[in-house]
């Protein structure tokens, strides 16, 4: 049975290997599930941000052949300018935690409420914030080069409004022991905006960490060696979507789902009610039913013939009636 989940998270991590650099569409996709919590998440210290246009994610537990792996936490370069980017969480379901990936998008969104530091610390981002086209960083919570980096502030009190307390260091949301947080409006609406998926650097870092033996948790006891790595993934640029097409993406992905959705639901019934056969019995009731609208429309006959007699016959006394009288008047006259 082991050896049979294990080819499962095998080959599922493989999906994942074809399917890391496409775009993500508005949620981020389920990969792997597994029968048991991951680690709770380490504790270590940020390298600091060697240069501008950074973006923080932070290290995670991921699974793979032999359980939990830790992926370290690096500095990756802006996809785009405004990109911010969504870690991807563990959440419980249906008796098993399922992994959902991080993302880039223009806002961040739901990540289960786990406090990974560092910025994020269940709700949103606090450690910076894009000013038009250059990122600033908040030095009351990342670690930044400010001999290098000179764009930068210090807010304290936004910390206090977007955390969740999570002072065992849950990993996950959900379940026994799990994070009890639902997705705020805000954090809903920012799920079904247009998304970019991780980078293809990104996933090379996150394969690494998966070929290391050192990064499982059965072998360091859930106390990795590299808990993040100084030097930042290399520059990969992409397209910022478009504010215009983000809305008809996000309300054309449910007009097709709908649309799919019924298409694929009367199959089933079809299929199935299909020896019952009521369904056609009402189809011949509806055609005997214009007979009958057949013969109400026949009043409507009597309405026009009333209206078409007397207007004919009227018609030609009036007209017949005038040069008669005008006849024995011109008589007169003479």
């Amino acid at each position: 049975m082991r050896l049979l989940r294990s080819a499962r998270v095998l080959l599922l991590a493989l999906l994942v290997a074809g399917v890391a650099a496409v775009p993500a569409s508005s949620h981020a996709a389920v990969f792997i599930s597994v029968g048991f919590a991951p680690p709770v998440l380490p504790v270590y210290v940020q390298p600091p941000c060697p240069e501008e246009g950074l973006m923080w994610t932070p290290g995670y537990w991921g699974y793979g052949p032999d359980g939990y792996y830790w992926v370290p936490g690096a500095w990756v370069p802006a996809p785009y300018v405004g990109a911010l980017w969504t870690p991807g969480y563990w959440g419980w379901s249906g008796g098993l935690f399922l992994f959902h990936d991080g993302y880039w998008g223009p806002h961040v969104g739901y990540y289960g409420g786990v406090n990974y530091g560092f910025g994020y610390m269940g709700i949103g981002f606090a450690g910076g914030e894009w000013r038009g086209g250059a990122f600033a960083y908040n030095t009351a919570i990342v670690n930044v080069n400010r001999t290098v980096i000179r764009n930068t502030y210090i807010n304290e009190t936004v910390v206090h409004n977007t955390t969740i307390v999570n002072n065992n260091h849950v990993a996950y949301n959900g379940g026994p022991n799990g994070i009890q947080h639902q997705p705020t409006p805000e954090e809903n609406n920012y799920t079904h905006e247009q998304h970019l998926a991780p980078t293809s650097y990104q996933h090379q870092h996150v394969q690494a960490a998966m070929a290391n033996k050192a990064s499982y948790a059965k072998n360091n006891g859930g106390h990795p060696q590299t808990l993040a790595v100084a030097k930042p993934l290399p520059v990969e640029k992409h397209e910022a979507p478009a504010p215009h097409t983000m809305a008809p993406a996000s309300h054309s992905a449910p007009a097709t789902a709908s649309h799919t959705a019924p298409a694929a639901h009367p199959v089933e019934p079809v299929n199935h009610g299909a020896a019952p056969h009521p369904a056609p019995a009402p189809r011949p009731e509806v055609q005997q039913r214009p007979p009958t609208p057949v013969t109400h429309s026949a009043p409507p006959m009597e309405h026009p013939e009333p209206a078409a007699h007397p207007a004919p016959h009227e018609a030609p006394p009036p007209h017949q009636a005038p040069p008669k009288e005008p006849k024995p008047k011109g008589g007169r006259g003479r």
